[in-house]
């Protein structure tokens, strides 16, 4: 199977306070209190993880909450590279209470240099080899522009690696003018991205969402892209082969929970189908379940391999 190595521009120190229903300006008691390292590739890592397959995590830290996080993934015996970096490792708080979908609070980060930044690019490029897969996975630091990812994308690929992107906005659009082999936007994230770069309806006449989509994916995949896969929360996925006719998967039905963290499974689902050379079809199952399997816990980055294969079989019998 082909290496696998993910990368979390942003990283943090994940808070999640557990919280009765509230009224907004009140004093609330905090039931449970629970603190991880995180961010969007972490917990793609520790889903990989889960299911068998270890990869290596790249990671900018710095200050105390850096020194924690690492301590942290190297007490759960996480395979990372560590760039370190002078500005503080950021947090984010998701409430979670009994009404509706958690509330999060996710604070900016620290500002790369444009050293930092050179170095995170190296770090990655250092682990890749031909026919490995790099995940980039979440928000950006503050320093860098969109542009870095770009550089990321191509450095990566002139290593030999495939590269699957998992963000938005400008770097969504970035990824894409450097010829990304999968993008993975969920479908307010393409739209809103390509609207704001210019693309997608090319003054053509008002259309429905799933036009919208589409059109959108057309003018990723025309500035570079090759695969987008698209999300769509409850509504499943939808693969855009280049090329080729898309794919859809339906969600599992009936599962609720809480969603953060989904997106993220699904990613480590793609993620490793690709890096073992399934079909696009088994890349969308696998990351169908994952995403299902992983509402039902209530920490993002974990899965329960009874659920993974319950819905595996699930998805496969329809």
């Amino acid at each position: 199977m082909a290496r696998l190595i993910v990368l979390t521009p942003n990283p943090a120190v994940d808070v999640t306070y557990d919280v009765p229903a509230f009224d907004v300006g009140a004093t609330v008691r905090v039931s449970q209190v629970q603190r991880r390292p995180g961010g969007k590739g972490l917990n793609v890592v520790r889903v990989l993880r889960t299911l068998g397959e270890e990869a290596v995590a790249v990671l900018p830290l710095g200050g105390s909450a850096g020194r924690w996080v690492a301590s942290m993934t190297d007490a759960e015996h996480l395979a990372s590279e560590v760039v370190t970096v002078d500005g503080e490792t950021r947090s984010t708080v998701a409430i979670v209470d009994p009404v509706g979908h958690p509330t999060l609070f996710s604070e900016p980060g620290p500002a790369l240099s444009p050293a930092e930044g050179d170095r995170l690019i190296e770090a990655t490029v250092k682990h890749c080899e031909p026919g490995c897969v790099v995940v980039v996975s979440g928000s950006l630091p503050r320093g860098v522009g969109a542009d870095w990812v770009g550089r990321m994308v191509r450095a990566v690929r002139e290593a030999g690696a495939r590269v699957l992107v998992d963000t938005s906005g400008p770097a969504l659009i970035a990824a894409a003018r450097a010829g990304a082999d999968l993008l993975k936007p969920n479908a307010a994230e393409a739209i809103e991205a390509v609207a704001q770069d210019g693309g997608g309806d090319n003054g053509l006449a008002p259309a429905g969402e799933a036009d919208r989509l589409v059109r959108a994916v057309q003018y990723l995949q025309s500035l570079g892209a090759s695969t987008v896969v698209v999300s769509r929360g409850a509504d499943g996925l939808i693969a855009f082969p280049p090329g080729a006719d898309p794919i859809t998967q339906r969600a599992v039905r009936g599962v609720t929970g809480n969603p953060t963290g989904a997106g993220d499974a699904a990613t480590a689902g793609l993620a490793l189908a690709w890096a073992r050379g399934e079909s696009t079809e088994t890349a969308l199952r696998r990351a169908a379940g994952l995403g299902a399997a992983a509402v039902k816990q209530p920490t993002a980055g974990e899965v329960d391999l009874a659920d993974v294969r319950a819905f595996d079989q699930q998805l496969s019998a329809e």
